[in-house]
């Protein structure tokens, strides 16, 4: 009890100092929105275009777009800005102070430095959801609405467990923050339908680096339409894909802390 009421303070402390400038974080939020807003903006282009991307059509891709981004906020909220800097800290030594702390060093990073400017992310993502929804004639239920919050909680979960694998990489190898560009990577193309790649990149994504279960399988799932490779299991690999991801990122991390020498390594 007492260790998550240091986590608490920690985050009201880091809110404060965010809500000092507050300006500055409005424009911040709206540069951002409007960021994204200019790619999906192109989707909506080539979509209209076309009529159907991958078997798609538009509110369906929205929808899609809205979970990704939304999903992808709600877990770099605690994890990205925070453990981008992994590698800074391992090669300078600022990670040794850390470990002697009677609290975790990973939880100490993420609630320490909890991100705030992500708003324009999630009302972004939280926009498009509401606009596409209405729009889909999804026959909605109690377990239909339990699947959607809990496959976004298993997006938001399966981000923040990506990034603290790939932050993880940095106890051991040093230099990690290559691997953050390799993520992003495959992080645009998990924003459209697996349907319009070819066969290896979708196993790649439902596998290998399972970044199709951020947005492309729980929204399929929700509409009702096939997933490929995962078929009627869909619905459950989207809700399991998060917490799955926590539990290998929580061995990772582990076993590159138990291998981490220090700085001088």
């Amino acid at each position: 009890m007492q260790t998550l009421s240091l986590y608490l303070y920690l985050v009201r402390l880091q809110l404060r100092t965010r809500l000092q400038y507050r300006a500055n974080l409005l424009i911040g939020w709206v540069a951002q929105a409007f960021g994204y807003a200019s790619v999906y903006g192109t989707i909506w282009i080539i979509a209209s275009r076309f009529e159907r991307l991958g078997g798609w059509v538009w509110p369906e891709i929205a929808l899609m777009l809205g979970f990704h981004v939304l999903g992808y906020a709600l877990g770099a909220l605690f994890t990205f800005v925070q453990l981008r800097g992994m590698e800074e800290l391992v090669r300078l030594g600022t990670y040794d102070t850390l470990m002697v702390r009677p609290v975790s060093p990973w939880a100490f990073l993420a609630f320490s430095g909890i991100n705030i400017e992500y708003g324009g992310h999630i009302a972004l993502g939280v926009g498009m959801i509401a606009w596409a929804l209405p729009q889909l004639g999804i026959d909605w239920s109690v377990l239909t609405v339990a699947q959607l919050v809990a496959s976004l909680i298993s997006a938001a979960l399966l981000t923040g467990a990506t990034l603290t694998i790939i932050a993880a990489m940095a106890l051991v190898l040093t230099r990690s923050r290559y691997l953050f560009g390799i993520y992003f990577d495959f992080w645009e193309l998990s924003r459209y339908p697996l349907t319009i790649f070819a066969l290896p990149l979708q196993l790649t994504l439902l596998s290998i680096v399972p970044l199709g279960y951020m947005a492309y399988v729980p929204v399929a799932a929700l509409l009702g339409k096939p997933v490929p490779l995962i078929g009627a299991a869909a619905p459950f690999a989207a809700i399991l894909a998060g917490p799955v991801m926590v539990v290998v990122a929580m061995l990772v991390w582990q076993a590159c802390q138990r291998r981490y020498q220090g700085a001088g390594g």
